[in-house]
């Protein structure tokens, strides 16, 4: 594991953060904290972060066109306004599945949403992963599993990276012209002594980056799944890493709290906050999402 630089930008003791996506029109990093119920906004310029509370557990918050935000709540899909911090509800997902709640998205060149719902209680395999096209919500076929994370797309948008928490596995779907599955690959396993596989993220050479969620570290896979980098934290929980900044070389990485003993926490008072380092392999523009 390699020695990097990496820098506190916030301590916000977060429960459970996750779902950093950087936000290039406005300049700043959205995240959220999915147990308080936050979105949050980190600006680089001032190096303040902002919070709203959402009406419901808010597993991600990805920008659009407009002035609004599309967000994946406990509830459903829903339009989220900074300006005056109302939800509005766009679309039900899961309203059979009340103890389901939406964990990680992400958005394709064409601005459809992929995202993944999971048990809340982390024990029920009925977790599923879905495509948002603008109008409607479907189900893309992918297997279910107790957590989904990620999931991320191929610079060409023709393979899909998703991730089993819970059988600490990343697979990867090649993708039709339609963004159909065609067929599915295991891409990593990980060694449940490395710690737990959380969100991934791409950067524009298809490199893939995980967060080890209990591992201490972020870790970086070539395209063909070859471990290319480990990135230490301060603390344990890493959920996902997200490259922004102004040329897309600052990785973003967001931690948590949850599942830690009182005598873990005195040993990282850092958990929970958001973490930066840099790259040398840029990221890739986020595409607005789809309304």
């Amino acid at each position: 594991m390699e020695m990097t630089e990496v820098r506190q930008l916030w301590r916000g003791e977060a429960t459970l953060g996750e779902g950093p996506a950087w936000d290039s029109r406005r300049g700043v990093l959205w995240f959220v904290d999915i147990k308080q119920r936050h979105v949050l906004c980190y600006s680089p310029r001032d190096g303040e972060v902002q919070r709203w509370a959402a009406p419901a557990q808010v597993g991600w918050v990805l920008p659009t066109a407009g002035e609004t935000l599309l967000t994946g709540l406990q509830t459903g899909l829903a339009l989220f306004d900074p300006r005056d911090g109302s939800f509005t509800h766009r679309a039900d997902v899961e309203g059979d599945l009340p103890g389901n709640r939406l964990n990680d998205a992400t958005v394709a060149q064409d601005g459809s949403v992929w995202f993944g719902s999971m048990d809340d209680r982390e024990t029920a395999v009925s977790g599923r992963f879905y495509r948002w096209d603008g109008n409607r919500v479907v189900d893309s076929g992918l297997s279910p599993v107790a957590i989904t994370n990620g999931p991320c797309l191929s610079p060409a948008n023709d393979r899909l990276y998703h991730v089993d928490t819970i059988g600490g596995r990343i697979d990867v779907a090649t993708l039709d012209k339609n963004g159909a599955v065609e067929c599915v690959e295991e891409f990593a396993r990980i060694d449940p002594a490395d710690g737990h596989p959380d969100g991934v993220s791409i950067d524009s050479a298809g490199n893939v980056w995980l967060g080890l969620w209990g591992g201490w570290r972020a870790r970086l896979y070539s395209p063909t799944g070859e471990i290319l980098r480990e990135v230490r934290l301060p603390a344990s929980n890493v959920t996902k890493v997200a490259l922004g900044g102004p040329d897309l070389t600052t990785a973003y990485v967001t931690t948590a709290r949850a599942g830690l003993t009182d005598a873990q926490l005195a040993e990282q008072p850092d958990a929970g906050s958001l973490f930066a380092f840099d790259v040398d392999v840029p990221g890739l523009p986020l595409p607005p999402a789809r309304l």
